[in-house]
């Protein structure tokens, strides 16, 4: 019988990115590591300051719990490259990265724009 993990758990697993994210950045290879997420990868970025780049944890739909990223409206480009990779990272660590809905040329000096995203941990 497989366990399940009660709201108190999943939230702290999400902790993490609600108090300690503060950059949410894309990428022009699947940011694996902080250092591609915030150098070598990186062609923009937006920097929320610690804790204002997710939500608090909440319910998730079908179950488990979910945070929500803020929306960027005002993102800088500061390469030019073909986006296609997000990553949310504090200075040092990264906590968590996915693909775009679909890829998008960038020009160095421009603005970008990420709806908000949903990042969920089902509790089975």
């Amino acid at each position: 019988m497989p366990a399940s993990l009660e709201d108190r758990v999943l939230d702290f697993g999400l902790n993490v990115l609600d108090v300690e994210s503060s950059f949410i950045s894309i990428c022009s290879a699947e940011p694996t590591t902080i250092a591609i997420a915030a150098t070598s990868g990186l062609l923009g970025f937006k920097n929320w300051g610690v804790g204002a780049a997710f939500l608090s944890p909440a319910a998730g739909s079908p179950n488990g719990r979910q945070v929500s990223s803020a929306a960027i409206t005002d993102g800088t480009i500061t390469t030019t490259g073909t986006a296609n990779w997000w990553a949310a990272y504090a200075a040092g660590t990264l906590h968590a990265h996915g693909t775009l809905a679909a890829a998008q040329a960038v020009t160095a000096g421009n603005q970008f724009q990420l709806s908000t995203f949903t990042i969920r941990i089902p509790n089975q």
